[in-house]
């Protein structure tokens, strides 16, 4: 066991707090249920399964209303939290393709063009990553590591740590690791608290100072810290974010579950507007 200038520790293995991977993966399905408002065991049933639209008690903090509908697989089926009005769409689109094809072109435009025409648009999709207990381990790295808490964060709200941390919600941002080089801050990974039980990590390195390892040491430091304080961390993706993709996969996580959101037309414009 090594430890770097600021005291963190990276041991050959971590014992997570005694959780094992079905324990972790339950844990999510239970958050999944409060965010969509269904049951966790409907993610493991074998046919498609739909219920009435809306956020349930204890759903993740950014998750806001006007929401159409939001599909959830974890690998089984689809839940399809879906309000009345777009039920008949969305239940004729999940009953005409294998589940794991309705997260897929070219069948997602068969449900925009028809959610459209309701003045609904396809809005989010993304994969998130849950640890492995029988890899995660804090990975070291060339640069000094140091555990940061929401006081240290008041100065960071700048656009290259905007994974990191969110400035929206600054009150959710409760743990990070910075890695420095010397006194500069080169890489930050911050966690945010979105629901009871799971913190949501995300991870910025600056460009000079990439694949270099900076990453994958600050997410899996940044895990198991989130592990003592008896919280689940999971990470988000888009599929298409490669780089990211190998961080979590580097830093221990695998995939767990995806997700795709339906919101109104205007929603989705306003939000391509700021880009």
């Amino acid at each position: 066991m090594s430890s770097d200038m600021y005291g963190i520790y990276y041991p050959a293995g971590v014992q997570l707090r005694n959780m094992t991977g079905s324990e972790i993966l339950r844990i999510a399905m239970e958050q999944s249920a409060r965010d969509i408002n269904c049951n966790a065991a409907d993610f493991t049933r074998s046919g498609n399964v739909i219920v009435p639209g809306g956020l349930g008690p204890g759903a993740r903090k950014y998750y806001k209303e006007p929401i159409a509908c939001n599909l959830v697989s974890y690998g089984n089926n689809i839940v399809a939290s879906v309000k009345e009005e777009y039920r008949e769409i969305v239940e004729e689109y999940i009953g005409s393709f294998e589940f794991y094809h309705c997260f897929e072109t070219p069948n997602m435009h068969w449900l925009d063009e028809r959610l459209r025409a309701r003045g609904q648009r396809i809005c989010f999709m993304a994969e998130y990553y849950l640890p492995d207990v029988d890899r995660l381990t804090a990975l070291p790295c060339d640069f000094a590591l140091k555990l940061l808490e929401q006081p240290d964060f008041a100065s960071l709200y700048l656009p290259e740590w905007s994974n990191a941390l969110c400035a929206e919600r600054k009150e959710l941002d409760v743990l990070g690791v910075g890695a420095y080089a010397g006194e500069k801050l080169v890489g930050l990974a911050g966690c945010s608290a979105d629901c009871d039980r799971m913190w949501q990590i995300g991870v910025d390195v600056l460009p000079e100072y990439r694949r270099r390892g900076i990453a994958a040491a600050l997410t899996s430091t940044l895990a198991v810290e989130i592990f003592k304080r008896g919280r689940v961390p999971f990470y988000c993706s888009a599929w298409s974010n490669i780089r990211s993709v190998r961080n979590a996969i580097k830093s221990g996580f695998i995939p767990a579950w995806v997700e795709m959101t339906a919101k109104p037309a205007d929603v989705v414009e306003k939000i391509i507007q700021k880009k």
